[in-house]
This record gives structure tokens, C-alpha cells and sequence, in this order.
């Protein structure tokens, strides 16, 4: 049950143990119903823990292998405690967010008519559904919380303006934060040209009286919308009235982030964009609090991504194919594989692919990456969409905020090394025009069967959710109440059989003492049981971390 590390041994968790069971209260108040204890005949939980963790103080364990069934009790008992502190958490954390001071964001859409006749183009029919659902949210008077999902291409960036101009027409602010500086640049610079109001930019490489300038115009608020990375969560940064925080590929950011931004204000509604939602996001708009607002379809003109999967081997035949597509005009991404946690071994294969490329292709390969000065990653990036450059060999650098129409071929060195999130992201680079365009996964011979089934996937279909839904059967979709964003929940005592046994059972139970309340401004109510039910199992700050979606 307890792992084993460098240093420690089964004898000091077992002497820690004992003097943890020694310090065990006799009794507890019972959080179970009376009714469904009897039912399965469990112990009570000190008694259930003991027998698990001592199985030589079972009664009659030295009788054949009677221990066994009693411990097996034991372990459901455990089993349904935590999947029960689990589902209470949740439902804490749903009453909380529900019961947050909001207020309501009214506009009368002028600044939104600017914006579009600036524009030149009308919403499409799902950028019009989505803006209506997350205005009705905006002049509700609860906090929103929405995920607006839509392929590269799809407009969400023309909803996050128009919603946060509705945010300025209420009297408020709108900030957006983008996970990269290239890609907050290019809404800085969007929102620069649209917007009828004065735009912000702030990232950490604004530095000196710039830097100055813009946290006094975010402070005082002269700057209506206000841009930028991470850099918009330090403490240094204050907003007159944030009425509107969006985040943008919010898979990039950790749930602390996303917190700290919508902290910054004092009733913030939340939109978070993705193409992509990850694992937890989905689960949590699966049995959670958050909406979603989907934008279906790709601009007029855009054609399918087609997208096939080569072993390493074929390498030389891959290049021999690019060869006579660069002959005929072509412009190809080409992303070097995720070595290792350290970025300088990423850099290093990229430099290495790009070093090869050259001497087959010549003076066309260009070369970007993270660890570059920004003015020359930029210049990299512009050489590639002027067509000065023909190949771009980069990390994941490009994975968002690259919009080059005229490249068609992307090429993903050892893709069954990136999660399926960035392979749809990086696929996303290509088939941004009118052209045909294509996708070339590379991969290791010895594939392993969730790597190919998450290959295969990705070769399947184009469509975000359907990818998002794979990865959330592969990965799980972590833990809502905590700070996980995939993976299975860290259940200790509930292995997966028996969350399918127990689940429904601790469910109805969580409903039971926590029950929906009809007063929205009411507190929840537990009684002392569950209380010290989730403080053993450490779920008392769920409210806090699940509002971070």
C-alpha cells in the first residue's frame, strides 16, 4: 500500500504505522448510514483501518484464510469512505461556485458593432450561438464559468473580443492571457486593430517606462482590454475593475494560474478557450459547473488535414517525398521530438534535424525555438511566412500563435512522444488556406497499444472533443476537487473495480448529506461526521480549486 523510496524501508513504515494506529480515537462519528453498514457488514473506519494495516489484530487470522475476507471488507469500507469524500468535495465545490457574489455585465453592443464593422466580416451562425450563451452567463448575476471550444481557425478569438467589449460596455475591464508572447503579440495586435477602446499589452519582456506605463493605464483603468502572458497574474499588476478573464489555450496554464487571474477582480467571470479541453476540463464539464460553448466547423475554403502515420525507418523515403513537394512550392513545419524534460535536449535535436535538413534542402531550413532571443525567434517566424525560408525546423515553440497560410505539410518527429493535445495543436499549423494539406506523424517502430491507439486517433479524426474524449479513456481526467489535470484520481484505497462497485453508493449517499439547497446564498451544512471525513481525506479546499475549471 505505501511505495518505498531511496532511504526508506518496510520496517520504518511499519514502526510509523503502529505509532499512527496507536494515536487512532476507539470511535468516530459514522458518516455511513446505519442501514448500509449493516448491508456489507463493514467494520467502523479505525477498526477498518487497523485491519489493514495490521492484519494480525483481525479476529481470528490465524484460522485459515478468514483474514483475507475480513480485510477485504475492510478495504470496501475504506473504499466507499474516499469515493464518498470525493463526491461530497464535489458537491461543496458545485455549491460554492454556484453561491459566489457575481454581477450582472450588460451592454448595449455598441462597442461590439465597431468592432465587427472594423472587421469587415459578419459572425457565423456558431460565433453568434456561442457570443448569445456566454452574454446570457455575463448578465446573470453568478459568476461564469465557460469553456469555449473550437478547432484552429474557428473563430474563438472574434468571440473573446466581442465578449470582453461587452465587458467594457458594462462599465468594467477584459483581460485575456495567452500562454506564450508570440501568441499574446498576435492578439495584442488583433485586438489592436478591432477594438474601438484602448489595448494593453503586458508580458515580461515589457520592461523600463514601458512596462511602468502600462501597469498605471491597467490600474487606473485607462486600458479597457489588457493582453498578455503570465505576466498578468504578478502581484504588481492591479485592475481598476476585471470584469472578464479569459484564458486562451488554457491547457497551458495550471490551475493556479487560472486562479490567480480570475482572482484579480471582484466578481471576474471566466471563459477559458481551447482546441483541445483537457482531460480534467472535460470531466469537469461532464459532472461539474462549467458550460460549454462550442464553435462547429472551419472558415469557408479550409479542407481537411490529411494525416498519416510513418515509422522512423521511412525516414529516408519522407524526405525523398518532401523533396518533391518543396519542387512544386511547398511549405513545410517540421517539429523535432520532446527529448526529455530539459528544454536544452529538445533545442539540441531540433539543431541536429535542422543541421541535416540543410545539407539535404540548403539555405530554405530555418530554425526556431524557446531558449532563442525573442527578436530573432521573430525573425525566424517572419522569414518563414514571407517564403524566405521553405522548411521551419522548431520545437514546440509553434504548437500556437504561428499562423502561416501558405504552409501545407507538417512533419511530427516521434509524435508518440507529445500528448494528444499538442499533436492536435501542432497538426493545427497546416490547412490554415485554401490548399491542400497534410500531416506526417513519425513514429518509433515498437509502438506500445495506448500509443497507437492514441496515433491512430489523431489519424481518425480532426474533430477536438472526439480527440479530447480518447485522451480522457487513455489518461483520465485527474482529480476535479485537486490540482491533477489527468491521469486516473489518486484514489489510495479504491481501486478501479471497486469504484465501479461503490460509486453509485457513495454518490447517493454524498446527496443525501449535502442535498440541493434552494438558497443559493446559503452555506453548506454538513454534519460533524462528514466534516472529519474530509479532513482525513484532505478534501476541505475543494471549493477553491475547482472554481479554477
Amino acid at each position: 500500500m505505501w511505495p518505498l523510496t531511496a532511504g526508506l524501508f518496510a520496517g520504518h513504515v511499519r514502526q510509523a504505522m503502529t505509532a499512527a494506529l496507536a494515536r487512532l480515537p476507539a470511535a468516530l462519528p459514522e458518516w455511513h448510514e446505519a442501514k448500509l453498514i449493516e448491508e456489507k457488514n463493514w467494520p467502523d473506519f479505525p477498526t477498518a483501518l487497523t485491519w489493514m494495516h495490521a492484519p494480525d489484530r483481525i479476529p481470528d487470522s490465524a484460522s485459515g484464510d478468514a483474514w483475507r475476507a475480513q480485510q477485504t471488507r475492510a478495504q470496501a469500507r475504506l473504499a466507499c469512505d474516499e469515493l464518498l469524500a470525493d463526491q461530497l468535495a464535489t458537491r461543496i465545490a458545485l455549491q460554492a461556485s454556484r453561491a459566489r457574489p457575481g454581477r450582472s455585465l450588460r451592454g448595449d453592443g455598441h462597442l461590439q458593432r465597431q468592432a465587427l464593422a472594423a472587421f469587415g466580416h459578419a459572425p457565423t451562425p456558431g460565433q453568434k450561438k456561442a457570443l448569445a450563451e456566454i452574454e446570457a452567463d455575463m448578465a446573470a448575476p453568478y459568476r461564469m464559468s465557460r469553456l469555449l471550444q473550437g478547432d484552429v481557425g474557428a473563430g474563438k478569438t472574434l468571440v473573446a473580443l466581442l465578449a470582453m467589449l461587452r465587458a467594457v460596455e458594462a462599465g468594467t475591464q477584459g483581460a485575456l492571457m495567452a500562454p506564450t508572447e508570440i501568441l499574446a503579440r498576435q492578439h495584442a495586435a488583433t485586438f489592436a486593430r478591432l477594438s474601438p477602446v484602448p489595448v494593453a499589452f503586458l508580458s515580461s519582456s515589457v520592461k523600463g517606462k514601458a512596462r511602468k506605463k502600462a501597469l498605471l493605464e491597467i490600474e487606473d483603468g485607462t486600458a479597457k482590454l489588457i493582453i498578455g502572458t503570465h505576466a498578468l497574474v504578478q502581484e504588481t499588476v492591479k485592475f481598476a475593475d476585471l470584469g472578464l478573464a479569459v484564458i486562451d489555450e488554457q491547457h497551458r496554464f495550471g490551475v493556479e494560474q487560472r486562479l490567480a487571474l480570475v482572482e484579480k477582480g471582484p466578481a471576474t467571470d471566466m471563459l477559458v478557450m481551447t482546441a483541445t479541453p483537457i482531460p480534467r476540463t472535460l470531466l469537469i464539464t461532464r459532472f461539474g459547473d462549467m458550460q460549454i460553448s462550442r464553435l462547429d466547423g472551419k472558415p469557408a475554403g479550409r479542407k481537411p488535414v490529411r494525416t498519416s502515420l510513418h515509422t522512423i525507418s521511412m525516414m529516408d523515403e519522407v524526405i525523398e517525398g518532401l523533396a518533391r513537394a518543396l519542387s512544386k512550392g511547398a511549405q513545410i513545419f517540421w517539429v523535432c521530438p520532446l527529448v526529455s524534460e530539459s528544454e536544452a535536449l529538445d533545442i539540441a535535436a531540433a539543431e541536429a534535424r535542422q543541421a541535416a535538413l540543410l545539407d539535404r534542402f540548403g539555405e530554405i531550413v530555418g530554425l526556431a525555438h524557446g531558449r532563442q532571443d525573442a527578436n530573432m525567434r521573430e525573425e525566424a517566424l517572419q522569414a518563414f511566412a514571407q517564403g524566405k525560408t521553405r522548411v521551419l525546423v522548431a520545437t514546440t515553440v509553434i504548437e500556437v500563435g504561428v499562423d502561416v497560410p501558405t504552409a501545407t505539410i507538417m512533419v511530427i518527429e516521434h509524435a508518440e512522444r507529445f500528448g494528444l493535445a499538442q499533436l492536435h495543436q501542432l497538426r493545427g499549423r497546416v490547412g490554415r488556406g485554401s490548399a491542400a494539406s497534410y500531416c506526417l506523424i513519425l513514429h518509433d517502430e515498437g509502438l506500445g497499444l495506448t500509443a497507437r491507439r492514441r496515433l491512430t486517433c489523431l489519424r481518425e479524426t480532426e474533430d477536438g472533443f472526439l480527440i479530447a474524449d480518447e485522451d480522457f479513456r487513455l489518461r483520465g481526467g485527474g482529480d476535479m476537487t485537486g490540482r491533477r489535470q489527468s491521469g486516473l484520481p489518486e484514489y489510495r484505497m479504491a481501486p478501479e473495480i471497486l469504484v465501479d462497485m461503490l460509486l453509485e453508493t457513495a454518490h447517493a449517499e454524498a446527496e443525501k448529506l449535502l442535498p440541493e439547497t434552494t438558497q443559493p446564498d446559503a452555506a453548506p451544512s454538513l454534519p460533524l461526521s462528514a466534516r472529519i471525513l474530509l479532513l482525513l481525506f484532505n478534501k476541505t479546499d475543494a471549493a477553491r480549486i475547482f472554481s479554477g475549471g
